[in-house]
């Protein structure tokens, strides 16, 4: 039933991913899934901020985030789960989307934090990805 699934990651909050990843890893084992591994760098290209960073910083922190999120599925993904690692840049709840897109995702399995006041004028990036998505989504609570 679902072919390929996407699983976001935040590398510095286990809480992004601590109830969530079995889920995911028992719903793989279920339908044979591929899982989608994805971390988000943000984007500090601007031009006002960016001018403020080395050239080789992207670059070094892309490298750093790649090799993070491999340690990170070597370490908590069984290695009969077939594992696709994503490092993108960018927004977080736009860069789901366009992956989830990109990779014809079936299911998007992520964490929601408990929303605060402030959420429910912006909205937290399991919001954002759960009303725009194409596909269904399965939101785990911390």
């Amino acid at each position: 039933m679902f072919k390929n699934i996407l699983f976001p990651v935040d590398l510095e909050q286990p809480s992004s991913w601590s109830k969530a990843l079995p889920m995911a890893i028992d719903y793989c084992h279920a339908f044979k899934s591929c899982l989608h591994v994805l971390t988000v760098v943000p984007d500090y290209g601007m031009s006002l901020v960016g001018q403020f960073f080395p050239r080789t910083h992207e670059k070094r922190v892309m490298k750093a985030a790649s090799d993070r999120l491999h340690a990170f599925v070597a370490e908590h993904v069984p290695t009969h789960i077939r594992v696709q690692h994503i490092i993108a840049q960018g927004t977080v709840y736009e860069v789901i989307l366009s992956i989830a897109k990109e990779i014809d995702a079936d299911l998007i399995i992520m964490t929601a934090h408990r929303p605060e006041l402030r959420d429910y004028l912006l909205g937290p990036n399991a919001s954002r990805v759960v009303r725009h998505a194409d596909q269904s989504v399965l939101v785990v609570r911390p």
